[in-house]
């Protein structure tokens, strides 16, 4: 057993990385939130993957938060490599707002992120990257909270996925 896997179901995400013809999107359960203020977002990579190299060229990337409309696409940027496989998905690549990295205009948020440290952790390189800019879908994110029901993907293990229900629970404490 992958002991890592107990700590699943985590969500789902997409990284972009890179410019132009060489725009590469990953998929990636290892991504967190590491400070408030400033905003960095940590997000785990492996050398052995094309989206490495992307974000040690140009120290940037994008964070996307797919829905799971968009299931069938982040199974190809998580299984297939180099930006060809692009072309089998229907993401759409727009302008980000603060990076020249693109984001996914068809995904509920994207986070854009300049690397401000790295560090490798056995296999894989973490990747910090300081919150510059950002956009989201208002029905994904009304009032500025995330309404469950928009479809947030959560990966439980390899071809498993799962989405949240519509029920919230408090503690009785904060209620």
């Amino acid at each position: 057993m992958d002991v890592y896997r107990l700590l699943y179901p985590m969500r789902t995400y997409l990284v972009v990385a890179g410019r132009g013809d060489e725009t590469n999107v990953m998929a990636a359960d290892w991504v967190t939130v590491l400070s408030h203020e400033p905003v960095l977002i940590g997000v785990a990579v492996s050398p052995k993957r094309f989206t490495w190299g992307l974000i040690k060229r140009y120290r940037e990337f994008v964070v996307s938060v797919p829905s799971v409309e968009m299931l069938d696409d982040v199974w190809i940027a998580g299984t297939k490599h180099g930006p060809e496989k692009l072309s089998e998905t229907s993401f759409k690549l727009v302008p980000s707002k603060s990076v020249e990295t693109p984001s996914i205009g068809n995904a509920l948020a994207n986070v854009e992120c300049r690397v401000v440290d790295e560090r490798d952790y056995g296999d894989h390189t973490f990747f910090v990257g300081k919150v510059v800019g950002f956009s989201c879908s208002k029905e994904a994110f009304p009032y500025g909270k995330p309404d469950v029901n928009a479809g947030f993907l959560a990966h439980i293990s390899w071809t498993d996925f799962v989405t949240f229900s519509n029920k919230i629970y408090r503690p009785l404490k904060g209620r």
